[in-house]
């Protein structure tokens, strides 16, 4: 069986490659270096305090650019397990399979539509209401690109090692001028310059919970807006208007979940983290947010921030349903009309 399990994990980690040369392009230069920096020292099995040379990474670099490109134009590969051949998206067959091994797999699309496929140690399962949680711990093959969970139909994969790595990503970004923001105020309350493992391992499980909060509320949003909207994603391709859509949907499942259930607990650790994780797209088009943030840190009161939740939450489903209606009605003009939409009503 050891055999078997290697033949998969090269096969996951060959589609992960093909994935990478399609979509390692979509990120903007200093994103992709430093992404790419963290995924050597995932794939090499470095720790985290390991200086890494640019003549090191730099050769490393060259070599998975030239891999990718030549498997740019190759398609993904069937999945080897036990004598049978799998579908690399049937993933709840080959998870059937996997369970009695302590693995898990996941596949499924990202932003701008990029695969992404995983496959790690199961360190245990959860039943929250009507979804099921999958919680894996070390990864046997992974993309570049490595989400910390995914909601796909029932399921909900959660990703300790790659929320890890997010967590380094973000720390390494606020050392370099150590701005008085909401994310150096999240790494305040742990001692990273003296303990940084178990300053990491302290600040995954606490910050796992959030992680998950956001992604229930992603699966309560996707009861509301059906399968339609995943093939609304796809028809808007690599655009803005993609984007936007993601990103009304992200604060939809905030506002509902993740946000109202942070404050309910008044944790202030973790608003500070949600806050300081913001960016791009998400941050755009909910300024107000940010406003109400520092309208909180600056006075303890949480009236602000509970009104701008509980305005986002009507807000972005009633906006999303509306995205959606467009769809429909005029899929053939949904690009321009999704980013207009957007555009004109954030919040």
């Amino acid at each position: 069986m050891k055999g078997s399990l290697h033949h998969l994990c090269c096969a996951v980690q060959r589609n992960c490659h093909i994935s990478d040369a399609r979509h390692g392009t979509d990120y903007g230069l200093c994103t992709y270096l430093l992404k790419m920096r963290e995924y050597y020292r995932w794939e090499n099995g470095l720790g985290y305090e390991t200086l890494l040379t640019h003549e090191s990474v730099g050769e490393w670099l060259t070599a998975r650019e030239a891999l990718w490109a030549s498997l740019s134009d190759d398609e993904f590969v069937s999945l080897p397990l036990r004598d049978q051949l799998f579908d690399p998206f049937d993933v709840e067959t080959l998870n059937n399979h996997l369970e009695p091994y302590g693995l898990v797999y996941s596949a499924g699309y990202g932003a701008k539509n990029k695969p992404l496929f995983f496959l790690g140690h199961l360190e245990r399962r959860e039943e929250p209401g009507g979804v099921s949680v999958w919680i894996a711990g070390r990864e046997l093959a992974r993309d570049l690109m490595a989400p910390a969970a995914m909601c796909q139909g029932e399921r909900i994969y959660v990703r300790g090692d790659a929320f890890r790595r997010l967590l380094w990503e973000r720390l390494e970004s606020w050392r370099w001028q150590r701005p008085d923001n909401a994310l150096g105020r999240a790494f305040a309350g742990y001692d990273f310059e003296h303990d940084l493992e178990a300053s990491l391992d302290r600040m995954v499980e606490k910050e796992l919970d959030a992680v998950l909060l956001h992604e229930q509320g992603e699966y309560l949003a996707g009861q509301a807006l059906g399968e339609t909207w995943n093939e609304m994603l796809i028809e808007l391709g690599h655009s803005p208007a993609e984007l936007m859509a993601r990103a009304v949907r992200d604060h939809w499942a905030d506002c509902q979940v993740t946000l109202p259930k942070l404050l309910e607990i008044e944790d202030e650790a973790s608003v500070h983290f949600y806050i300081g994780g913001l960016g791009g797209m998400r941050k755009l088009i909910f300024p107000r947010l940010a406003a109400a943030y520092e309208a909180w840190h600056g006075t303890g009161e949480w009236a602000p921030l509970k009104r701008c939740i509980d305005e986002g939450r009507e807000h972005w489903s009633n906006l999303a349903k509306r995205l959606l209606a467009c769809y429909r009605a005029r899929p053939e003009q949904v690009t321009g009309e999704i980013k207009s939409l957007v555009e004109a009503n954030t919040l």
